[in-house]
């Protein structure tokens, strides 16, 4: 296993454009796709914390313990994700999410981590539009979009956990603004900002590394957790479902059962 400084070497060199090489063994080593996006607290692309996310530090691991493929690391959204991991190329997510319907077609390792869940962040300026549906400090999901009365910007394609996803295919879909864009979140925080839907859903630490990324201070957003949705969100390496793919998730998981999961306490990153 290779030391801390020299992963972090390894992994800056690979993210350091849209898609790297990866020396294979032989010429003939099978070509493994690895899909990431800037996801803090798993990826972080920019900022004095680029680098050093959770997947960040893990995928030099996993790259290195595998040397029998050709490593390729693209950098892509979520919708593209979704739409390679369907196809017949071999690709794998490293920081994705169960649920039913992607594991029709997407296989997944044993969990890598686990996040505190996706939940509601919304200007500070407009907090009291959010209060009729806050109960012990969590947000009622199901009350507010049936009330119809606040816009809620989410990522296409992206699951936020199976909970969430359920209440959102129920509600309006007039309610909910959907982003496909290269940059969704900092496409949704733009239009926050601009005052077309007040509030949306993300992981609080991405939520703070894309502000301040956009110039707005952490302080001029709120965070709520969603009420009845689970503390915690597992994360998992997710591939093709090919043999192939399937042969990459028991090396993957194999690899993974020598490091260990990240524990929750070290995903603090802003």
């Amino acid at each position: 296993m290779t030391c801390p400084s020299t992963r972090r070497s390894l992994w800056a060199g690979l993210i350091a454009s849209l898609m790297l090489g990866w020396a294979p063994a032989s010429q003939a080593a099978p070509t493994l796709i690895w899909l990431l996006r800037d996801l803090p607290p798993l990826t972080v692309f920019h900022g004095p914390q680029k680098g050093q996310g959770v997947i960040d530090k893990m995928m030099p691991d996993l790259i290195a313990n595998m040397p029998q493929y050709q490593h390729i690391v693209m950098q892509v959204n979520r919708a593209r994700a979704l739409q390679m991991l369907e196809e017949q190329s071999l690709a794998c997510d490293p920081a994705l999410v169960w649920n039913p319907a992607r594991a029709l077609s997407i296989v997944y390792s044993d969990p890598v981590t686990e996040l505190h869940s996706n939940g509601m962040a919304i200007l500070r300026e407009d907090r009291q539009r959010l209060q009729p549906f806050i109960h012990d400090d969590k947000v009622d999901l199901p009350g507010l979009l049936k009330a119809q009365t606040l816009k809620l910007g989410v990522i296409a394609k992206r699951s936020y956990g199976v909970w969430i996803d359920n209440q959102l295919a129920r509600g309006p879909a007039s309610q909910i603004v959907m982003h496909y864009g290269s940059d969704p979140l900092a496409s949704l925080l733009q239009m926050q900002q601009a005052g077309r839907m007040p509030a949306l859903l993300g992981y609080w630490p991405e939520i703070q590394a894309k502000a301040s990324q956009q110039g707005l201070s952490p302080d001029a957003l709120m965070f709520y957790p969603i009420q009845g949705a689970p503390e915690f969100q597992p994360i998992y390496v997710g591939c093709t479902d090919t043999p192939e793919g399937r042969e990459v998730i028991s090396h993957v998981n194999s690899i993974l059962l020598k490091l260990g999961p990240a524990p929750p306490s070290s995903l603090d990153v802003h």
